[in-house]
């Protein structure tokens, strides 16, 4: 019996836990890696075209967490509530350790995330047909500012 509430409770935190887990919105102003960006003013609709580049910037990629360490946390710290009391202590301790664990999981796996994030250039470009283009990418070669560029799915190439 004792088995079973002690199943249930971890089921139940895991539960509970991966439903606070969320995927990447990538809502930093509407272009991830390789992408466009939106709002006024942006047009997004075509994948190729040609331009002048007015301005190139360097960025960090956002850190993003996958759900991965709060999950992990999460199981971790419901085992070792359920090492604690008995009855519906114990329990309650289960699923108590079960979400302090995700909490810690997620952090530190955010953590992690923020050290190591990759340097990105945001390529800013004002299209032949009158358009602004930015497009992030993670790296610029040899490009510069005032040069002609083609844009081809999200990537620009010298012209």
């Amino acid at each position: 019996m004792k088995a079973t509430r002690t199943l249930a409770a971890v089921i139940a935190a895991g539960a509970l836990i991966s439903g606070c887990a969320s995927s990447p919105s990538y809502n930093n102003g509407g272009y991830a890696s390789g992408g466009y960006a939106t709002g006024p003013g942006y047009n997004n609709s075509a994948s190729m075209g040609y331009g002048t580049i007015e301005s190139i910037q360097a960025t960090q990629a956002d850190a993003r967490t996958s759900g991965a360490g709060a999950i992990v946390g999460g199981l971790v710290g419901a085992l070792a509530g359920n090492q604690v009391g008995s009855g519906s202590g114990r329990t309650a301790a289960t699923v108590a350790g079960g979400v302090a664990g995700a909490a810690i999981g997620n952090k530190v796996e955010a953590n992690r995330a923020a050290t190591g994030g990759q340097e990105m250039y945001q390529v800013n470009i004002r299209m032949d047909n009158g358009e602004y283009r930015t497009v992030v990418q993670d790296s610029v070669y040899d490009l510069r500012v005032g040069n002609r560029v083609r844009l081809v799915d999200g990537r620009v190439y010298r012209y």
